[in-house]
């Protein structure tokens, strides 16, 4: 599934193409994703200009005068821009013609993207209204991560997945951050100190300000909007690695399951 940094890329690379143009034409192909596309989506959306793109946790959102286009990749979606006039392929559902000749087409072989239209404040979306802080964002800092684990009895690495906790921190990054931290997944949340939160913190920021850098991470069905692809997963230290030895220490890597996930970590290097 495309996390944080996927996502953050897919904004940079859309953004420019998108800003200040306005929408000619909107073709769905197929409206049976997640959530269904709104019928009411072309007719809406035609004549419309692009006032501002955002991201809010794996949220893009598109602003217009009249609302917002809420776009989520799910778990194998990606987004291109295209000239108008290339021919769509069997799983590109949704396409957003703009009026200087390039296209915004959503590609999602599973279906379990969405693509969705909201009117007043975007915040106050129920996919939205909920959720914790950015990652990235000055809320999410030592005092807030050791305050808010108190209460939580679920492993850690659970915890940061849990986006009402913090937003974006998925499993291959909470893995990858975890290992820099030298924490083990395991660990209760709520045994997590002061300082430990700090360092997690830290290469929780680290980990995904160098996946952005790096383009993200090559997921089977994801790739930027130019087509191209990432390359942090050259320098995961866990994720994917069972059996094999640490980079740090040369132990080997296990694996274990929590909450129905792949948990990658070092025996000697995290505790």
């Amino acid at each position: 599934m495309p996390e944080l940094p996927e996502v953050e890329i897919t904004l940079r690379g859309i953004a420019p193409h998108l800003q200040g143009r306005c929408v000619s034409r909107v073709i769905v192909r197929n409206a049976r994703l997640r959530w269904p596309i709104p019928p009411e989506l072309p007719e809406r959306l035609r004549g419309q200009t692009v006032h501002t793109l955002q991201r809010r946790a794996k949220y893009l959102l598109i602003g217009f005068a009249q609302g917002t286009l809420v776009l989520h990749l799910g778990m194998s979606g990606s987004l291109r821009i295209l000239p108008h006039g290339t021919a769509p392929e069997k799983h590109d559902h949704f396409d957003l013609l703009l009026d200087h000749g390039e296209l915004l087409r959503l590609r999602d072989p599973r279906r379990f993207g969405a693509v969705l239209w909201h009117t007043g404040d975007i915040a106050e979306h129920p996919l939205l209204a909920n959720l914790g802080p950015e990652p990235l964002g000055k809320a999410f800092d030592a005092d807030y991560l050791h305050q808010n684990t108190r209460n939580r009895k679920t492993a850690i690495k659970q915890a940061l997945m849990d986006n009402h906790l913090v937003v974006g921190v998925g499993n291959i990054y909470a893995n990858e951050s975890l290992f820099r931290a030298g924490i083990r997944p395991q660990l209760a949340a709520h045994k997590l100190t002061r300082a430990r939160s700090a360092t997690l913190v830290r290469t929780v920021r680290e980990v995904l300000r160098a996946a952005i850098r790096q383009g993200g991470s090559s997921l089977r069905d994801f790739v930027h909007s130019d087509g191209s692809s990432g390359y942090f997963q050259q320098h995961y230290f866990v994720y994917g690695r069972a059996g094999e030895p640490c980079r740090r220490c040369g132990t080997p890597i296990k694996r274990i399951t929590q909450g129905q996930r792949a948990s990658f970590y070092c025996p000697h290097c995290q505790s």
